[in-house]
């Protein structure tokens, strides 16, 4: 089964189309891939994550989501295991940024959090509080 959900920055227009596979009971993502258009911190930071969420259960996942949207307001970093996501904790000294570092895990929340393997449209980080 798989989930799939497209984000998009409107502050700078990155955008970035995320394809979840999650095994057959749907609670352990198996493989994480993503296109997208943007600068070069959504697009580093999306292909971290991806590289981090391979065999993480969904719940440990969700739980990833908001330790780096932690780390971006400068309250968390993450243990020696995933130690390779705190590269990303510099952006939280460049306020106009920490979105475009965002972007991919508010994409993964919405995937991981919708019941269709497909939604039409795109989620918004405008409105998020950083």
């Amino acid at each position: 089964m798989h989930r799939y959900q497209r984000g998009h920055n409107p502050s700078c227009g990155d955008t970035i189309e995320l394809t979840v596979q999650l095994n057959a009971a749907g609670d352990v993502i198996e493989d994480v891939k993503f296109e997208g258009e943007g600068c070069a911190i959504a697009m580093a930071s999306a292909d971290l994550m991806a590289d981090a969420l391979r065999g993480k259960p969904v719940q440990d996942a969700l739980l990833m989501v908001q330790r780096f949207q932690n780390m971006m307001k400068g309250e968390d970093e993450f243990p020696k295991e995933l130690r390779k996501l705190n590269v990303m904790q510099g952006v939280s000294q460049f306020p106009v940024r920490i979105k475009c570092a965002n972007l991919t895990w508010h994409t993964l929340k919405a995937a991981l959090e919708s019941s269709n393997s497909a939604v039409n449209g795109f989620v918004s980080n405008e409105a998020q509080d950083v």
